[in-house]
């Protein structure tokens, strides 16, 4: 099923997609969102809802992030660089990781689908990287990379809008501008997503082709991402997990076609959907 997260007049919510609907399950289960939902392992009642008419069309809707973030006790999100062998090889002077390089998303990056994504005012080199994000429905720690996916509730896409000159000389600075690591459109629960490693990333800007790869072709599955991550930090339900982009950003190009606003980008996922957002001037 897909769950989504949004926002009317009356205020957030959550629920599940039905076509172009939205059953609202904010008002018809004791949980006030999708975390909720997931840290009492209520999936079962969310499904429940599947047959209900919608209450919204999907087009009257703001989508909030995928797991929105402005909330007390917000989520942790991690993300995964240099996790595909191509993206290592067009980032001159980098060699394959053998262990994961695992860095942190502040709350007030995350938008959600259809959200302005802001160019800095600051820099100029603004750029692109389509994600598989993997989100935890059951909490654990020093999870075996045999179990890692029983830890699984869903799985959504992640534009991990970079900003390289500061990443240059700080990864958590040049990740971590105002409203540039957009998460969604929703989340597709791990039932219909049995194996991670068969999607199809595809990353467009302006209708134009970027990236395009299949998940398999990562250098750490999610499995050992999950390992890894378990053990230096508890995962908790709600959690996400960026899994690294492949190979076709702009900073690999000549010249590269830096994200200006006016842009809108898409990162699409077989089995999951289409992440879309304009691209404009930081506001102020």
């Amino acid at each position: 099923m897909k769950i989504i997260s949004f926002a009317t007049a009356a205020g957030a919510s959550y629920g599940l997609v039905s076509g172009d609907g939205i059953i609202d399950a904010g008002k018809r289960l004791p949980y006030p969102g999708v975390k909720q939902v997931l840290e009492a392992g209520a999936l079962a009642e969310l499904a429940a809802l599947a047959g209900a008419a919608p209450d919204h069309a999907l087009a009257d809707v703001t989508v909030l992030p995928a797991v929105p973030q402005d909330r007390p006790g917000g989520s942790k999100v991690l993300c995964v660089g240099l996790n595909y062998r191509a993206h290592v090889a067009e980032s001159a002077g980098r060699e394959v990781p053998e262990q994961p390089r695992i860095f942190a998303r502040l709350a007030d990056t995350i938008i959600g689908h259809g959200a302005p994504l802001w160019r800095p005012a600051n820099s100029t080199h603004f750029d692109y990287e389509g994600e598989l994000a993997v989100v935890i429905g059951k909490p654990g720690r020093h999870i075996p990379a045999a179990r890692a996916l029983e830890h699984v509730a869903a799985y959504t896409i992640f534009q991990d809008g970079s900003v390289r000159d500061y990443q240059k000389h700080s990864v958590t600075a040049g990740k971590n501008f105002p409203c540039t690591g957009p998460l969604g459109p929703w989340l597709v629960t791990a039932d219909e997503i049995p194996d991670p490693a068969a999607l199809t990333l595809t990353t467009r800007v302006n209708g134009e082709q970027r990236q395009r790869t299949s998940t398999g072709d990562m250098i750490l599955t999610v499995q050992a991402l999950i390992e890894y991550i378990s053990a230096f930090t508890p995962l908790a339900p709600g959690d996400v997990i960026a899994t690294g982009t492949p190979e076709g950003v702009a900073h690999a190009r000549k010249p590269p076609p830096w994200l200006v606003p006016g842009d809108v980008i898409e990162v699409e996922i077989s089995g999951i959907g289409i992440l879309r957002n304009p691209v404009i001037a930081e506001p102020g």
